[in-house]
């Protein structure tokens, strides 16, 4: 039986990884009913500037965010964390062949001010979808299970951790980068980096870094390289 739909969580500007794999399934299921893990790509992402890669973390307001509901986890703006990663994007891909096209659609998400980190983390992956023109339909879990039996669905929930195994369908395909002059191609960055450097060539990357064949087709396996430690 093919798979139809991906189950996933929200990250935060997602990695390339994270939509080499959504881009397989009609259909995505994000998990909603989960709890908020520290350490991982929910409210992390990372980007390439002038001085290397750099680590954009969306601050949370204090308390133990472990175990607390993923839909209840709000956002802190003690600090102008909105114009600091804005500036730091700007800046980092400023010069990209694209990012004039995207630009205003970014800008204008980080000018609202989210109260909950689910609410940004999803009006951003639904404008990439938009922007990149995918053709993906959008749901959620209602509660969650630990494990999933449901005929036809892709559980690739935590598949795309800052700690777990390397994901042996994923192996980065290379593109031109903004400063890979300096240091050379950075892979499986936040998909903003594939965006603005390749604009609708984004979708052929993306279906470059899979190693096996589709969901519910005959197959085609390494290690990929993760931009961000704990």
């Amino acid at each position: 039986m093919s798979l139809e739909t991906a189950l996933i969580e929200l990250h935060y500007l997602p990695s390339v990884q994270y939509f080499a794999h959504l881009i397989r399934y009609p259909d995505l299921m994000i998990e909603g009913a989960e709890n908020y893990q520290k350490g991982s790509y929910r409210n992390k992402c990372a980007i390439a500037t002038a001085n290397g890669i750099l680590r954009l973390s969306v601050p949370l307001e204090g308390g133990k965010h472990q175990q607390q509901p993923i839909r209840e986890v709000r956002i802190a703006y003690t600090d102008p964390w909105r114009q600091k990663h804005w500036r730091s994007i700007e800046s980092a891909y400023g010069n990209s062949p694209f990012f004039i096209h995207y630009r205003d659609e970014f800008q204008a998400v980080f000018a609202k001010k989210h109260a909950f980190l689910f609410e940004l983390n999803l009006e951003l992956l639904q404008t990439l979808i938009r922007l990149m023109k995918l053709d993906i339909g959008i749901s959620f879990t209602q509660s969650y299970l630990a494990t999933v039996t449901v005929p036809g669905i892709a559980d690739l929930r935590n598949r795309i951790s800052l700690k777990g195994p390397p994901d042996p369908d994923f192996s980065p395909a290379t593109y031109s980068q903004v400063f890979q002059e300096r240091f050379g191609f950075i892979p499986n960055l936040s998909i903003l980096d594939l965006l603005f450097c390749c604009g609708p060539g984004a979708r052929g990357i993306l279906e470059k870094s899979m190693l096996s064949a589709p969901p519910g087709s005959p197959g085609k396996n390494t290690e990929h390289d993760e931009p961000i430690t704990e």
